[in-house]
């Protein structure tokens, strides 16, 4: 055998391809349909192994014995049209695929709904089949192997057709070669090219031929140049109708681009391409837009089986009549479960925690409630007594500050007025009015922050901790049936404290008559309960956290293999459904309708106002600090420059005293005023005199060092009116 050389496909190779249209797809599940034969068993394993890289499983496998008759070949029929999978691969030869297809359009299996995919045993060929059972196959799609188009192709079709109608005259010409008749004309190039290479027409053989109708490959003989020309073989690469033709592996063809068809009118059309870098439409098309994740929009639009353009789901659950049993349910929830794992229930619909042992068993759709567990405990009034309460309004910040920014202002205010209730200033009637609204609205917060104070129940649980009861030995109630039994046993409670109860009134009734000082259950039931008994009982914290309520799984197959209760295709379409609903208001509007407007709310102590702090007003104090610090830097430059108006002012009129007196003086010597004819009398006048205006500049000197308003030679009266102030001599 060590010259045996394969001149086709292995089937193996084709496997990625059907495994990037299933994940493209979207499927979790497909059914093998093969033939009993070595060539249909022989692409399982790698078709297996393909499937579950991607996560997808194969749960049940038909197989179909070459001896099947129809009524074999329906019963088969049957059970898959009474599974949940709608999607199969089909993996036979032509003449059993035909058969197949035939009567699976006879029992509606080519409807709307179903997906077909098939190998390239029957896609290569698919030109060769009868019309009718192309018909039968519309909208199945195919893996083949692609051949490039040529101007050898198209002229060694020509000629095909020629000879076939001169020997068949009453038989229509094929359209197009089978890529099996192409390997077969390439494989005899690659030999004769081989054979012209080692040149093998002096060959002799090493051992006698063969007797006649000999079937034996061992027996056949082995020429001289044997190893030769299967180097030549092997390595020889060219071009050729089919394609890129390489022997060098030597167990196949190297192929690395399948072509994917749907067969659709009594024919097929070309969809798309699948190579080692996904899915293409066009050969052509550039890598790098890829993003590595299979779609079926890197393909053309494909028509699926019942003339859809929409992509299968690729399961569906098959209707069976039955009764409907209004019943009570007897045990507990795990056992409620536990009977979805043993296929007694195909789907239990309840509100079911979702709990890590009861996951081992069944798969859960997402969440559609809150978690947790809480406890539901009666309230208790707290009134207070205390004697300070008016000062409880407002924060000790508060108070002070308050305080001290009104001194403050007051002092700004009325600083240097000798009047103090008249103010008339208009920068000062601004700060004013400031202040005033502050005040104002500081004193509406501590009004009404102290009469919710007075007026306001306050409300606070009677217990806030569920180890504390456990400790107190007090007695807890919970709902029958329900796993928080076990919680309870777990924290440390003796089966003799935990009581069972059914119904919300049961609750109630527990509650109220003191049978219970708790009770313990899971949140969206502790607000039904509130909703209808709000009034003196309220919600502790969750002291327990779950996943929330969900719905529980199994494989719905009805065939006789045993199916995992996880991994149902039905589990992520409802949970896909679930999130579109409590993503959007939906679920909001459930919660108004069924647990109130205010339930939320109801979940914890009503507790009195808190107290005033500068936060609550801090844009308002920010405002008055601005207004008031802008105004007194106004003040202050106004005031500045009139001093320096009024210096200016008195310097001016000093200076022009001075020199007026020395014009007096010049004028009495030029005039020749004899000292001696005044006498002794007069010239203690003059000194006098003197003397009075150096007392008054110095006067006038101290007065504008100490920063008053003039005084000594401007003096205003109430009116305004200045009086003069004259110099004695």
């Amino acid at each position: 055998m060590s010259y045996f050389v394969r001149a086709t496909l292995d089937d193996s190779t084709q496997v990625k391809s059907i495994a990037a249209l299933v994940q493209a797809c979207g499927w979790r599940e497909v059914v093998a349909v093969y033939e009993d034969t070595d060539y249909g068993r022989g692409i399982l394993p790698y078709l297996i192994d393909a499937l579950q890289e991607i996560d997808v499983c194969v749960p049940y496998r038909s197989v179909i014995p070459l001896s099947a008759t129809n009524e074999t070949i329906m019963q088969e029929l049957g059970v898959l049209i009474a599974m949940q999978t709608r999607v199969f691969i089909v993996h036979m030869s032509s003449t059993m695929a035909s058969l197949i297809f035939t009567k699976a359009k006879e029992v509606g299996m080519m409807n709307k709904g179903f997906a077909w995919i098939t190998t390239n045993g029957v896609a290569n060929i698919i030109d060769s089949l009868n019309p009718s059972v192309i018909e039968a196959m519309d909208g199945v799609l195919g893996v083949r192997c692609h051949v490039p188009r040529s101007q050898e192709l198209d002229n060694l079709s020509i000629r095909w057709n020629i000879m076939y109608q001169q020997d068949n005259p009453y038989e229509s010409p094929f359209n197009k070669l089978s890529i099996v008749g192409l390997w077969g004309y390439d494989t005899i190039w690659a030999i004769a090219h081989a054979a012209e290479k080692v040149g093998i027409s002096s060959a002799r053989d090493k051992q006698p031929w063969p007797t006649k109708n000999s079937t034996c490959l061992e027996s056949m003989v082995i020429s001289t140049n044997g190893p030769e020309l299967l180097s030549a073989i092997v390595q020889n690469k060219f071009r050729g109708l089919s394609g890129e033709f390489d022997l060098t592996d030597r167990q196949q063809l190297k192929v690395s681009v399948f072509q994917i068809i749907n067969v659709v009118e009594r024919g097929w059309r070309e969809i798309g391409f699948w190579t080692v870098n996904e899915l293409l439409r066009k050969l052509k098309q550039d890598y790098s837009k890829k993003t590595g994740q299979a779609s079926m929009l890197d393909l053309n639009p494909v028509i699926w089986p019942g003339e859809s353009t929409e992509i299968p789901m690729g399961w569906e659950i098959p209707r069976v009549e039955f009764d409907t049993a209004d019943a009570p349910i007897s045990g507990s929830y795990n056992d409620f479960v536990y009977q979805v794992y043993l296929q007694k229930y195909d789907i239990a619909v309840a509100d079911i925690t979702i709990r890590s042992n009861r996951s081992l068993y069944v798969d859960f759709t997402a969440p559609y409630t809150e978690s947790g567990v809480g406890m539901i405990v009666p309230v208790k009034e707290n009134v207070n007594t205390d004697m300070w309460l008016f000062l409880k309004p407002l924060s000790t910040e508060m108070w002070f500050g308050s305080i001290n920014a009104t001194k403050e202002i007051r002092r700004v205010l009325l600083h240097h007025n000798q009047q103090e209730e008249e103010l008339k200033r208009f920068l000062a009637r601004i700060v004013l009015r400031v202040w005033r609204v502050v005040l104002l609205v500081l004193a509406a917060s501590y009004t009404a922050s102290f009469a919710s104070m007075l007026t306001v129940q306050q409300l606070s649980p009677t217990v806030t901790d569920v180890h504390e009861l456990q400790k107190n030995g007090q007695y807890v109630g919970f709902h029958q049936g329900s796993y928080v039994e076990g919680l309870l046993l777990d924290i440390g409670f003796h089966t003799s404290k935990i009581r069972p109860y059914a119904t919300p009134d049961d609750f109630y009734s527990a509650l109220s008559n003191g049978s219970i000082a708790a009770l313990v259950h899971e949140v969206p039931y502790i607000k039904l309960f509130l909703a209808k008994y709000s009034k003196g009982y309220t919600m502790v914290a969750p002291i327990y956290k779950s996943v929330g309520f969900a719905f529980t799984f199994d494989n719905l197959s009805t065939t006789t293999l045993k199916a995992l209760p996880r991994n149902s295709p039905l589990a992520p379409e409802m949970s896909r459904a679930i999130i579109n609903i409590t993503e959007g208001d939906t679920i909001i509007q459930f919660e108004k309708k069924w647990m109130g407007q205010n339930s939320h709310e109801n979940d914890g102590t009503l507790d009195g106002s808190d107290a005033i702090t500068f936060e609550s007003f801090g844009g308002l104090f920010a405002l008055t600090v601005i207004v008031t610090t802008y105004c007194l830097l106004v003040a202050m430059v106004m005031s500045c420059y009139k001093r320096y108006r009024q210096n200016a002012r008195t310097i001016g009129e000093v200076a022009k005293m001075n020199v007026g007196m020395g014009k007096k003086k010049r004028k009495r010597e030029n005039r020749g005023y004899d000292q001696s004819e005044y006498g002794h009398g007069q010239r203690k006048k003059r000194k006098w005199k003197s003397k009075e205006i150096t007392r008054a500049m110095k006067t006038e000197t101290e007065l504008i060092g100490s920063q008053t308003t003039l005084s000594v030679l401007h003096n205003r009266n109430r009116n305004g009116h200045q009086l003069p102030i004259s110099v004695h001599h």
